[in-house]
């Protein structure tokens, strides 16, 4: 067991590949990862590791990506004037942002828990945004975060030394305890294949409507926050030797085929 390391394991859990012993390490290890025990249908599996359980698994997949569309299609909120208006409104503030907003259909899980808004009277988005950190597999969900906030403002509660909560500041005690200058926020690069995931880094100093500006974003804002100084497999468009820093106005457009399924059609 890899959580108590005192009985043979008994299970192992399908998202993360941990074994345990008991039913009462299994929870133990899904508070201490934030592990929802749920296997990655996404996940990357190597050419020489592919199986025929993976290719039924991708049928599969695909299966109920195409009957929750379908059905998200069918929903009568979707043909709602109020809804197709709210959307509307929402996607042409963000384009006059030089922000390409895109939407998904009802049925999917970020289009449910999407609570973006644009208040009018302030000219100014209220931003649903998530925040996630690789290095403790931590992730805090943020609702109603202003355009004009900066960066650095909306981490000081989870980063900070002094101004973080104690129960935060402790489960990202590698982020507290380490320098600011080596933190850096990333968010990833939409509209690239799956084999050619890239992110943006962002600058902390900045408004968050200052960096979202010429960036494609799909219901709202994921941002990564990790630190320099621990090894991490994301690669920072620019930084990787291959291909020059640019926005996403100039990015390639091709999408994988489960997002093409995914993505409503703003028009």
């Amino acid at each position: 067991c890899e959580t108590c390391s005192k009985e043979a394991a008994k299970y192992r859990c399908p998202r993360c590949m941990k074994y345990s012993c008991s039913l009462l390490c299994v929870k133990k290890h899904k508070l201490a990862l934030s592990c929802n025990g749920v296997r990655d249908k996404t996940a990357f599996v190597s050419v020489n590791e592919f199986t025929d359980l993976n290719l039924l698994s991708d049928y599969r997949f695909l299966e109920d990506v195409g009957r929750t569309a379908d059905a998200a299609a069918r929903h009568c909120i979707v043909h709602s004037p109020a809804t197709k208006r709210l959307l509307y409104c929402l996607r042409n503030k963000a384009r006059g942002c030089n922000i390409e907003l895109k939407t998904l259909p009802v049925g999917f899980t970020k289009r449910r828990e999407n609570s973006t808004t644009f208040n009018s009277v302030e000219n100014k988005f209220y931003w649903h945004l998530k925040l996630i950190f690789p290095h403790c597999h931590a992730e805090y969900t943020l609702k109603g975060v202003p355009d004009d906030k900066t960066l650095a403002d909306i981490l000081k509660p989870y980063i900070d030394p002094v101004e973080s909560d104690p129960v935060v500041c402790q489960r990202l005690k590698i982020y507290t305890a380490s320098p600011q200058s080596d933190v850096r926020i990333l968010m990833k690069i939409e509209n690239r294949s799956r084999n050619s995931v890239r992110y943006n880094e962002l600058d902390a100093s900045r408004s968050l409507l200052d960096n979202l500006k010429g960036k494609v974003i799909i219901e709202y804002p994921t941002l990564f926050v990790v630190l320099k100084t621990l090894k991490n497999d994301m690669v920072v468009l620019g930084q990787d030797g291959s291909e020059p820093a640019e926005n996403s106005d100039s990015e390639s457009s091709s999408l994988s085929s489960v997002e093409e399924g995914e993505i409503q059609d703003s028009s």
